[in-house]
């Protein structure tokens, strides 16, 4: 079975929806290989490459929230994902353009660390107030999953891999994915946001039991 997963680095839901499928894979009955595949998905892809900026004000621009309303948000968004096991900082964190983030994903899976390059994204966004937007600092926590600095540093300079974050983008637009995370199952079969575990693992069976129509796949 193959697995794809649209999100974005600074998705609080994606991180969130990341743990849950987690969770119903640790309780899944696998026959046969699995493969995961993470795409990339912009949730604000006209943010400057240049520069960052509150990710509060932005929010609250964005959605009308008064300042109250907006750590409120944050608090309950918090909880949720303490629930998951995860330990979310949001009170000072920055937002950005996430397009050299994607591109380190993409390094990552020619290298088959894309799932440890993507958590490794996460945590230091989330719970540590690490940048995930200049390349430095993409650096550095590429070689914290084990990947070659001077080799990623390169790819991020020449922008190797934007054509491929591009294409990933393209292809949500075209299967109609407008939210994030988005998973498909096998190419015909998606599920939209950071759904209970047990939802995601309904889906595992199902699909597992079920009979595989290769003219539905994804092109």
């Amino acid at each position: 079975m193959r697995v794809d997963i649209w999100s974005d680095i600074v998705c609080p839901w994606c991180y969130i929806g990341k743990r849950r499928f987690e969770s119903a894979l640790a309780a899944y009955d696998a026959n046969g290989e699995l493969e995961i595949v993470h795409h990339a998905f912009q949730l604000n892809p006209s943010a400057p490459r240049d520069r960052t900026a509150s990710r509060r004000e932005m929010l609250m621009q964005k959605y009308g929230l008064t300042p109250e309303q907006m750590v409120a948000t944050d608090a309950r968004m918090t909880q949720l994902a303490a629930e998951e096991g995860l330990d979310y900082h949001l009170e000072a964190a920055v937002t950005g353009n996430t397009r050299d983030a994607h591109q380190l994903v993409q390094f990552a899976r020619e290298q088959a660390r894309q799932d440890a390059m993507i958590e490794r994204l996460y945590r230091a966004y989330f719970s540590e107030g690490r940048s995930v937007f200049e390349q430095d600092s993409l650096v550095d926590l590429a070689v914290d999953v084990g990947l070659d600095a001077e080799a990623v540093r390169k790819a991020l300079r020449e922008g190797r891999y934007d054509s491929a974050v591009q294409e990933d983008v393209d292809l949500a637009r075209r299967i109609g994915i407008t939210g994030v995370p988005f998973v498909v199952f096998n190419g015909k079969y998606g599920l939209s946001g950071a759904q209970p575990s047990s939802v995601f693992l309904e889906a595992l069976s199902r699909i597992t039991n079920s009979q595989d129509d290769p003219a539905h796949r994804l092109n």
